[in-house]
């Protein structure tokens, strides 16, 4: 890829064929790339997320889980068409509190373990044409935004697991490798 096209990120890829990557793909350890141009690629890409993720169920999907290293998550908390949302270039800021829940992640199907956050927080982020927005979360909603910048950083819940979740968990992980290499062959 150019180094004009890494810095756009958008310009070489087909996105309507982007999918889902599971763990312990690389990509999804990658630290992510400011979102520098604000254009219909990016609109596109962001609807395509919105796909991804409801047909998984999900509540959130960050762009490095589908293989684009950019600074951008959707995420739509309550499943109601009204609820969704897309942030740029976010930043978690003033986080408050700090609860027990448990996280699912889409590209590490059939797990769930309880994973600490904080209850609140701010989100600095910017809209789809690179307005500036500032926002204010609790609970799911903080749970989320803190979840999916984590995959921004490179960061993955079987990083945040305590050593009893990594303990029951690794039948699952195992396979999730195990079906990676097999892929890669």
């Amino acid at each position: 890829m150019a180094v004009g096209s890494r810095m756009n990120g958008l310009a070489d890829i087909n996105i309507d064929r982007l999918e889902i990557l599971n763990y312990p793909d690389p990509r999804l350890r990658e630290a992510c790339l400011p979102v520098e141009a604000f254009d219909e690629r990016l609109k596109q890409l962001i609807e395509r997320l919105f796909e991804l993720m409801a047909r998984e169920r999900g509540v959130g999907l960050a762009a490095p889980q589908v293989g684009v290293l950019l600074r951008l998550f959707v995420c739509n908390p309550t499943g109601e068409s009204e609820d969704r949302r897309y942030y740029v270039n976010p930043e978690p800021v003033d986080l408050e509190g700090a609860v027990e829940g448990d996280e699912g992640c889409l590209s590490i199907p059939e797990l769930t373990v309880p994973i600490r956050r904080a209850q609140r927080c701010t989100l600095k982020a910017f809209d789809r044409v690179g307005q500036p927005v500032e926002l204010r979360g609790e609970d799911l909603e903080a749970r989320i935004w803190q979840h999916e910048t984590d995959h921004l950083n490179g960061v993955l819940i079987v990083d945040k697991m305590s050593p009893a979740s990594k303990i029951a968990s690794r039948r699952i992980l195992k396979k999730l490798e195990e079906d990676f290499r097999t892929e890669q062959r």
